[in-house]
């Protein structure tokens, strides 16, 4: 039997070396995948295959994505638990539906010709990486102050600052004095989990290299806890500044439609802000690399490497400032809907 995480290397099928596409490699980069590739060597390509989870029509099918032999064109077929899949571009589907479908039928949303997928992708295997940092990284930072109650040294020592930085600059100017510690667990959450994983994305080789801020899938998830969290806690100060705003009445069947709407376009704001930033810089550093093997000379390799090592750089930068400005943004908009009317 194949494990389900495995090494492995795959030659090329028709032993012929591929034109180098620079869209290729971006969009192999920056999208979700059932396994991590991580280089190619004397015509092998090396990956760590992850597991396929799938609820199909007779019931649960789990089996390695090595078995699709890096073929995501929908050409190789694999027999699992008395049924045949193909992958297209990600997406698994059952192989005699797909052979019926266009172009324009073909699509994550068409449930009728693939099963309900629930894989270990790239992505899924990269939260869980940084879920598991979150939980080391406070868990050791926690244990720290129960043995030193004095100033804080070490690890304890670098994430203190951070976390009254969000206490002190986002949640209590933007909530409230007496209202910010509820929500304090929310706000630390998100600001970290979401800093770790931008960096998670920066660092070019496996076990890390995914892009799962730079998924939209992702950013809307965030976003819409934030929506729900602030939906659920809001007072009758926020209710009525919706429902009823300090208009005269006749401007009412105007003023609450575009109340509701600008109840959606905040988290709308908050998904794309998140993920156009951190995708736009992903694209830019892997389209300086590409112009190494688009130009074909060694001699564009200096100036590229340049840029890109400053855009690395500037990425850092983006990485903590794209958590801060997502959490200072859900801080404001829970602020608004805890406030008191004045």
């Amino acid at each position: 039997m194949l494990p389900f995480f495995s090494f492995a290397q795959h030659g090329n099928e028709h032993g012929e070396e591929k034109e180098f596409n620079a869209s290729d490699l971006i969009n192999g980069h920056i999208g979700d995948s059932h396994e991590f590739h991580m280089f190619d060597y004397n015509g092998h390509a090396y990956s760590f295959y992850l597991p396929v989870i799938l609820w199909t029509d007779n019931g649960l099918t789990i089996f390695s994505s090595k078995e699709f032999h890096h073929d995501n064109s929908g050409h190789h077929l694999v027999e699992k638990n008395g049924q045949t899949f193909v992958r297209d571009n990600e997406i698994i589907y059952y192989a005699d539906k797909y052979a019926t479908l266009t172009d324009d039928t073909k699509g994550a949303f068409n449930f009728d010709v693939r099963p309900l997928d629930f894989s270990i992708t790239k992505n899924v295997f990269s939260m869980i990486i940084s879920a598991i940092i979150l939980f080391l990284l406070f868990t050791a930072v926690a244990r720290s102050y129960k043995k030193n109650d004095k100033a804080p040294k070490g690890l304890a020592g670098f994430i203190e600052p951070l976390i009254t930085f969000v206490r002190d600059d986002i949640a209590i100017p933007n909530i409230g004095e007496h209202k910010y510690a509820k929500f304090m667990p929310y706000l630390l959450t998100i600001f970290f989990f979401i800093w770790i994983n931008n960096l998670i994305g920066l660092i070019p080789f496996f076990p890390f290299s995914s892009n799962l801020t730079g998924n939209i899938y992702f950013t809307f998830v965030l976003a819409f806890i934030t929506f729900i969290v602030t939906t659920l806690n809001g007072n009758k100060t926020y209710w009525k500044h919706i429902l009823m705003p300090p208009v005269p009445k006749a401007l009412y069947p105007i003023m609450i439609p575009i109340e509701f709407i600008g109840m959606l376009t905040k988290p709308f704001a908050l998904m794309i802000r998140l993920f156009a930033n951190i995708t736009a810089g992903h694209i830019i550093i892997l389209s300086l690399v590409s112009l190494i093997f688009i130009f074909k000379t060694p001699a564009i390799a200096p100036v590229s490497g340049l840029f890109v090592l400053f855009m690395s750089a500037l990425e850092l930068l983006v990485a903590a400032l794209q958590a801060y400005v997502f959490t200072l943004l859900s801080a404001l908009f829970i602020g608004q809907a805890v406030a008191e009317d004045h």
